[in-house]
């Protein structure tokens, strides 16, 4: 099977209603009824292809923690989908993916709009095992405020196996 021979369904809703704002707010949106927890957050995909995805965070009073700032909770969920999103649409279709931990350090307070940014350029080299996919959380300023690596278990699908 050549790589990537039957694209991430999350990749072909990019490809057609990606290139709109509405577009970009619907696929949002058909990604969070999959995974509803991240609802929390109401997260905006920016960019989502092979080897890097950006998902936006804004700032508002249901993401904040007792002094003002973006939970690191929060935080945390806004890089979990970025890191699975990169994943999913990066992986090889033989496999699939579970996160099995989480390595993350807070840098400075996140007082701005936020922007979760995984990128994993030897995409194409994966394989199963453990992945660690890189996260980094940017604030309007261009400042990282926290980083995140996120430890994905990679195995082939049931059906790929012979």
């Amino acid at each position: 099977m050549d790589y990537q021979s039957s694209k991430s369904p999350v990749l072909n809703l990019w490809g057609r209603f990606g290139g709109s704002a509405l577009g970009r707010w619907l696929v949002s949106k058909l990604v969070v009824l999959k995974a509803p927890y991240f609802r929390s957050i109401k997260p905006r995909f920016l960019e989502l292809s092979p080897g890097k995805v950006e998902v936006l965070l804004n700032k508002r009073w249901s993401v904040t923690n007792h002094i003002g700032t973006v939970h690191a909770i929060a935080m945390c969920n806004a890089a979990e989908l970025a890191g699975g999103v990169c994943l999913d649409v990066s992986l090889d279709r033989r496999f699939r993916w579970i996160p099995v931990g989480m390595e993350v350090k807070y840098l400075k307070m996140a007082k701005t709009n936020l922007r979760a940014i995984c990128e994993y350029p030897g995409y194409k080299t994966i394989e199963a095992g453990d992945v660690v996919m890189p996260v980094s959380v940017i604030d309007t300023n261009g400042e990282e405020v926290f980083h995140a690596d996120i430890t994905m278990r990679v195995s082939e699908r049931p059906s790929a196996k012979q």
